[in-house]
């Protein structure tokens, strides 16, 4: 059963983002697309192990043929030495451009597999369904695909739209604590960003209000959707008004890589990092301390990491590993206030390192 549905648009694109009880219905949605050769679902044995079961048995009686390849969990293995594998598989399938793969998995899973669509002979059409929050409320929509090399994320990628979203919200309820607050740190980005009705939900929730199916979780995703949709459209390719999507992100990429994807989950990451952004925004762009404190409330109620663990000069050096480094100085998206982001700002190396050594000694982060 379909609980909400927003549909995502640009001047190229559209294409919905559904989220659904369970399974039940993508066959039609799979098979409704125009000239299908075959389905590939790529996923990974984790996610196999709970839930391939009901997938097969959605697309079964398919008429169209459909095979299930397996890649590696983890960031880790979101890595362009894995990509060559399933480039390989594919061929060895037969497969034609009229083929659709389904990402089905999380946030990793999505990106990967978004990525070998871009790639694979040119190109071919693609699914995301997502079983994460993260990968429903952010990775899954927007058509941004990328993959790692070993100095750096997603150094490698494309912008490749999906032909729908699929979202199974049942799968939430087999989610780690992690993963929880992977995806409640995305949607706290979005509602600081809108400054909207989802900032209001925020401030009124607490942590265990989010339940798979609850309306405090519906009305997060779909907020969260109907913001990065609206920047989205406008900006397919990051030319400009979309970096405002990266709030957070160039702390939150340095600690991944700092702790080799194996202490944060993105979310917990990126969390750390929107404090970052808010600490340098008080600085130089004035953000009212009313405002920060505010933050740091609805971040707290929703159980969010806010204090920096590791060294901050250790931080700073994963920092200028981005694809926003110029020189001496990073380009960040700070904020004037909630819903007036900035983006391109640029911050000096001496200011960063000044911010990250106040962040780790604030006693009311911990």
């Amino acid at each position: 059963m379909m609980l909400r549905s927003r549909e995502v648009k640009g001047s190229h694109f559209s294409y919905p983002v559904e989220l659904h009880e369970d399974f039940q219905g993508l066959r039609e949605r799979l098979t409704s697309l125009p000239k299908v050769s075959s389905i590939i679902i790529i996923t990974n044995r984790k996610i196999a192990g709970i839930y391939e079961k009901y997938i097969v048995k959605e697309l079964r009686d398919s008429a169209i043929p459909f095979h299930i390849l397996y890649t590696k969990e983890g960031e880790k293995n979101k890595h362009i030495d894995r990509v060559k594998k399933i480039y390989h598989e594919l061929i060895k399938l037969d497969i034609d451009r009229k083929a659709v793969l389904v990402a089905f998995g999380g946030g990793v899973v999505g990106d990967f597999v978004g990525f070998i669509a871009a790639t694979y002979q040119r190109g071919v059409r693609f699914v995301q369904v997502p079983t994460s929050l993260l990968a429903s409320v952010d990775s899954s929509v927007g058509g941004k695909v990328a993959v790692n090399l070993d100095m750096g994320k997603n150094m490698v990628g494309a912008f490749h739209q999906p032909e729908f979203v699929f979202a199974p919200i049942f799968t939430l309820s087999t989610l780690p604590k992690k993963e929880w607050s992977c995806g409640l740190a995305e949607i706290t980005k979005h509602a600081f960003l809108d400054a909207g009705p989802l900032l209001t939900l925020l401030e009124k929730a607490k942590r265990s209000d989010f339940q798979p199916k609850s309306s405090a979780l519906l009305d997060s995703i779909d907020e969260s959707v109907r913001i990065k949709s609206l920047v989205v459209g406008q900006d397919e390719r990051e030319t400009g008004l979309r970096a405002i999507l990266n709030l957070g992100h160039t702390t939150g990429h340095a600690i991944e890589s700092l702790t080799k994807y194996k202490k944060y989950s993105h979310g917990e990451a990126v969390s750390i990092g929107i404090m970052t952004a808010l600490l340098l925004s008080r600085e130089l762009l004035h953000f009212p301390e009313a405002s920060l404190q505010r933050a740091i409330r609805v971040m707290k109620a929703l159980e969010l990491p806010l204090q920096i663990k590791e060294n901050p000069e250790d931080i700073l050096k994963h920092m200028f590993h981005d694809k926003k480094r110029e020189g001496n100085q990073l380009k960040f998206v700070l904020l004037e206030d909630f819903g007036k982001p900035k983006f391109g700002i640029t911050v000096g190396r001496d200011q960063i390192l000044k911010t990250l050594l106040l962040q780790k000694g604030m006693k009311e982060l911990g």
